[in-house]
């Protein structure tokens, strides 16, 4: 028999587990991101106001009351949105991992990055810009059911909003960090209800991603293995 030098060959700790629970564990977690950032675009669009308010009029032309209920609802979103987002992220990365072997299992030579990239190739810097999405591209194609048309429509999709929002996230953060005027707060603030609002898309986005393949695995698991080729 002759073997492909380059093929990967399944390592012996890939076994097939349902990828269900995970999955929806994680789709609860982006559904509460996605309501914690909800919550977020009202606070930001409250402190819009009171901001465009100070940078037009000074702050002469607004209440104290009406400042601190701004500042109030600003930190609270804040506090909600990383609240919702640690045990997300923990819960995405089990089901990408879970995910990620049982695509193993279903197609062992048709992945280009090891199973540890699953875990890692969020973290490493500048990898992690689309590490992540060859790897789900990968597992998208090994869940496929055999012979269908292998798309990754919803996969770019999701991932380009998903690297908008983290890219405009972490200068939106930067603005409102270092501004000090009324106008440069207002300005920062409107970064802001862009950032919380792309990043609802890529939420939203992620959760038909963890559904469609959840599904697909789910799907071609009950099916039993693929007839051998004549």
């Amino acid at each position: 028999m002759i073997e492909n030098p380059h093929a990967r060959p399944i390592a012996p700790a890939a076994w097939l587990r349902s990828p269900v629970g995970l999955g929806w564990a994680a789709v609860g977690g982006l559904g509460l991101v996605i309501a914690t950032d909800l919550f977020a675009v009202w606070a930001d669009l409250v402190t819009l106001g009171v901001t465009g308010d100070l940078a037009d009029s000074g702050f002469g032309a607004v209440t104290d009351e009406r400042i601190d209920r701004a500042d109030r609802l600003y930190a609270a979103a804040g506090i909600a949105q990383v609240v919702a987002v640690v045990p997300t992220v923990v819960l995405f990365l089990c089901w990408f991992h879970r995910a990620r072997v049982n695509a193993e299992v279903f197609d062992p030579y048709g992945h280009r990055k090891g199973r540890g990239w699953a875990i890692g190739g969020w973290f490493v810097p500048v990898v992690n810009l689309w590490f992540p999405r060859r790897i789900t591209a990968d597992i998208w194609d090994a869940s496929a059911p055999v012979g269908s048309p292998r798309s990754h429509g919803l996969v770019n999709a999701w991932w380009a909003v998903w690297l908008c929002s983290f890219l405009v996230g972490r200068f939106a953060a930067r603005r409102d960090r270092d501004a000090e005027t009324a106008q440069e707060m207002h300005d920062a603030v409107r970064w802001m209800v862009f950032s919380d609002a792309v990043d609802i898309v890529a939420a939203a986005l992620a959760v038909a991603v963890v559904l469609r393949v959840t599904r697909m695995q789910h799907e071609k698991a009950m099916a039993g293995p693929a007839p051998l080729p004549v």
